[in-house]
């Protein structure tokens, strides 16, 4: 369960590529990507993931994505929480 007061940033095994307006996530171990868990973001996801940025806590994430699709608290943790909790699961982003 993710805490509202968590700080996450990228995982620095993580290699992330803008292309257009979607990211590509591959998580790196051992030098090798893994690329059974790769990540294409949507333009929210993407949104998110420059969010986390080690110094925004989950809950702040949380304000800035219902502030900027002007949508309810609840809707917007229980997406970000989501994101957050699949990307921290496949070690895309750490504490």
């Amino acid at each position: 369960m993710i805490k509202l007061e968590t700080v996450f940033s990228h995982s620095p095994s993580t290699v992330a590529k803008k292309m257009g307006d979607e990211y590509v996530l591959v998580p790196v171990a051992n030098n090798i990507a893994e690329m059974n868990s790769v990540f294409i973001l949507n333009e929210t996801g993407v949104f998110i993931w420059e969010l986390i940025d080690g110094k925004r806590n989950v809950e702040e994430i949380i304000l800035t994505v219902a502030e900027k699709y002007n949508i309810d608290i609840s809707i917007a943790e229980n997406d970000a929480v989501a994101f957050i909790e699949k990307i921290e699961e496949h070690l895309i982003i750490s504490i």
